[in-house]
């Protein structure tokens, strides 16, 4: 009965209204009252939030939480490539023919992800992929996986199913579907990488630090551009965040990226550690 349920109940929820309501309610001075609870509930380690936990006003405040200096290292090297966020491993592996896999018997193509421009596609053919989930726990702060000049953007307005397991299953297309904004990142060795941040239900918005670009606003419009200055931006500096949780899907032009021993579907990561290098040269 819940498999017959579920899929029409997700389709016919209305997602954008809800997750605005849900971020008028999480911005609320009166839902501070609930970070204690949170954090219990949540198992979250308040000993290294940059601020006592009483001094903030709001959930929301305290889900976008920055955390204190040195709490998530960055690993050092310049081959490597780092963690954007906390998160769990869903799925990652090779672009095959312009496709990313979102679950067993679920894909979905690089065009579609990047608002449908083949040309932008192109790039990543033949490339690496990996797609990372925040639940609610994580820390939301999406930082730089490598040192890189900020490029473009893309704001792609669109739905917000949720992104967890339940939405994975039922959805199809699902992160090519959900409101999205992808920054794309140049590098002098690694080719061009696209970080994309996926919105999602109750997500009330993803937020970049490079300009005002925001997702779910009404009546969004597509929107893309040069990113101001084209400022080169060093590993492990601030991007965005998320506010409540959601996921990155990192694209990488280039297929000479070996992945971390131990990095593979299911596996946890903080933000910083390695996530992947170049391959040696031969």
């Amino acid at each position: 009965m819940r498999k017959k349920l579920l899929p029409g109940l997700i389709h016919r929820l209305p997602q954008n209204a809800l997750s605005r309501t849900m971020g008028k309610i999480t911005a609320s001075r009166f839902s501070r009252l609930a970070i204690q609870s949170y954090i219990r509930h949540y198992k979250i380690d308040a000993s290294i939030v940059e601020k006592p936990v009483h001094e903030y006003r709001t959930l929301k405040e305290f889900f976008t939480r920055r955390l204190k200096p040195g709490a998530r290292p960055i690993a050092p090297g310049e081959e490597v490539i780092v963690s954007p966020v906390d998160g769990t491993v869903s799925q990652l592996g090779d672009i095959r023919e312009g496709t990313l896999i979102q679950a067993k018997g679920k894909g979905f193509s690089v065009a579609e992800l990047l608002g449908g421009s083949e040309e932008k596609a192109k790039r990543y053919y033949g490339g690496k992929f990996i797609t990372i989930y925040l639940s609610p726990r994580d820390y939301h702060r999406i930082h730089m996986p490598v040192t890189g000049r900020l490029q473009r953007f893309s704001y792609l307005p669109g739905r917000l199913y949720p992104v967890n397991q339940l939405g994975v299953e039922y959805v199809d297309r699902l992160f090519a579907r959900n409101e999205r904004i992808v920054t794309y990142i140049e590098t002098e060795d690694k080719g061009e990488l696209a970080l994309v941040k996926v919105g999602a239900l109750f997500v009330g918005s993803v937020k970049v630090c490079y300009n005002a670009a925001t997702t779910n606003v009404k009546r969004g419009r597509y929107t893309e551009g040069e990113i101001s200055g084209f400022p080169v931006c060093e590993k492990g500096e601030e991007l965005g965040w998320f506010e409540f949780g959601s996921t990155v899907i990192l694209l990488f032009e280039s297929g000479e990226i070996e992945w971390e021993p131990g990095v593979g579907c299911g596996s946890s990561l903080l933000m910083g550690q390695k996530l992947a290098q170049l391959k040696a040269s031969e």
